[in-house]
């Protein structure tokens, strides 16, 4: 008989617990006027509940064409509804605000070409390697792709990016098609260059090349940034005793900034152990993938844990000075609740994968049918030579 609670991740549940608390420790050690302590942890409780609340969800109905259409048609409206009513923060018209609350919809955006990606690659995971699918997969997230970087959002539309190539990396992609990706990225980067990105954004990539040319302009954010973290040295210089952040020299220092002003206070040995547990969150994600009952199961969890290894990773590398600075959070820590409640609504979609893909072993252990088998079924009709039966109905029939 399962114990009571076996079907939920604890310690998934319990390592996403202990990164929330180290950003809700570093965001009660700021000084001055700043809410952003019991913000997050009324945005952090709601994270929770619907981690649980959705675990115990069966999340087969994802699998459905419509499904995914109607989600990538309502994140593809809510992102253009922006250019017309959205609010404008730092230059960028990235957020719907009613009173106090706000909602990037790049967040949930994420979700959406997960699950696309996953439809579209569990049904031709055998015919990935032909270049059109490349070509296809690339044009639906690049639309999306595309909505979110003229906003100017290039830290989300990074991370989109992100996604669509590890996506494709885990369906199997050849290596001369990984090629002709990477060729096409360097032309993209070109013409990027060239013909969209704002001064600031060449600004910015400039500086990342050599930061000490305008350290009270472009440099600025990188260079407080490496500052706060060599600062921490070894074991940190303690909690509320970071001095770039109290200070005011660290900018964002609750979102775009958080792990620098974390390793401040940490120092080398706690950041050392937060990257161990956000590894432990990666790790159990990508368990849940391997036992998935579908490839849609697999490629869903997969995408999430992709999602948040390219957060973790920009993050922290724009934080240390290995990446140029494009204004992206870390999972589970910085401040705001777009992030947190749409990284929650990630997990527990995983949990519920989990939960399903549980109970159906369990069920075949014992020779039952998790779903009740349709009696005298129609004979599939066979298809014509030339098309294969995963093509008839579409891209995204399934």
């Amino acid at each position: 008989m399962e114990k009571k609670g076996a079907f939920t991740d604890w310690v998934l549940l319990g390592a996403i617990a202990l990164v929330t608390g180290a950003g809700l420790v570093t965001m009660y050690s700021f000084v001055g006027d700043n809410a952003f302590f019991e913000r997050q942890m009324v945005w952090a409780l709601l994270g929770f509940a619907a981690m649980l609340g959705l675990s115990v969800l069966d999340f087969r109905f994802l699998r459905r064409t419509g499904v995914i259409l109607a989600l990538y048609g309502v994140t593809a409206g809510m992102l253009l509804l922006l250019f017309a009513v959205g609010s404008v923060f730092q230059g960028a018209q990235s957020w719907f605000s009613v009173g106090a609350l706000s909602l990037q919809p790049s967040d949930p955006a994420k979700i959406a070409v997960i699950a696309l990606l996953a439809k579209y690659f569990s049904r031709r995971h055998i015919e990935i390697r032909q270049l059109r699918h490349l070509f296809i997969s690339g044009a639906y997230v690049f639309f999306i792709f595309l909505l979110v970087f003229v906003q100017p959002d290039f830290g989300s539309a990074l991370i989109i990016a992100s996604l669509w190539l590890g996506m494709v990396l885990i369906a199997g992609i050849s290596l001369r098609h990984l090629s002709y990706v990477l060729i096409a990225g360097v032309l993209s980067g070109v013409v990027l260059w060239l013909f969209v990105f704002e001064d600031y954004q060449r600004e910015r990539l400039l500086t990342f090349l050599n930061p000490y040319t305008d350290l009270q302009g472009a440099g600025y954010n990188a260079y407080q940034s490496t500052v706060a973290v060599g600062s921490g040295r070894i074991l940190g210089k303690g909690v509320g005793y970071g001095t770039q952040s109290k200070l005011h020299f660290l900018p964002e220092y609750e979102t775009d900034f958080i792990f620098a002003a974390f390793a401040e206070e940490w120092g080398f040995v706690g950041t050392t152990l937060l990257l161990l547990i956000y590894g432990v969150i990666i790790w159990r994600i990508v368990a849940v993938a391997r036992r998935g009952q579908t490839n849609f199961e697999m490629l869903f969890c997969a995408g999430v844990a992709i999602l948040f290894i390219s957060q973790i990773v920009v993050h922290a590398g724009m934080n240390i000075g290995l990446l140029p600075v494009t204004g992206t959070t870390i999972p589970f820590m910085s401040y705001g609740g777009s992030h947190y409640l749409t990284e929650s609504i990630a997990v527990g979609i995983v949990l519920g994968m989990r939960r399903y893909a549980r109970v159906a072993a369990r069920a075949a252990e014992k020779g039952e049918d998790l779903v009740p088998v349709p009696a005298a079924p129609e004979p599939t009709p066979q298809p014509r030579a030339g098309i294969s039966p995963d093509m008839r109905g579409g891209y995204l029939q399934g």
